[in-house]
């Protein structure tokens, strides 16, 4: 069993590897952008607007961290 283990693993060559760590690289910058847009609409709002959602200014980064990366 683990020579066909070790058989199959190295099928994966350079490419497959590269190809993942841009998928990887893509994903990550998707996900850094989602934190920012987050952010940045959040902090532009009034805290009374802030208020009625139920937050408040400390909260904000949380909030934006969660929408980006714990979908």
């Amino acid at each position: 069993m683990a020579l066909a283990t070790d058989f199959i693993a190295s099928k994966h060559g350079f490419t497959d590897r590269l190809s993942a760590l841009a998928t990887d690289l893509v994903e990550r910058l998707r996900k850094a952008r989602a934190f920012s847009r987050a952010y940045n609409e959040l902090a532009a709002l009034p805290d009374a607007q802030l208020r009625d959602m139920g937050l408040n200014r400390s909260m904000i980064r949380r909030i934006a961290y969660q929408a980006a990366y714990e979908n």
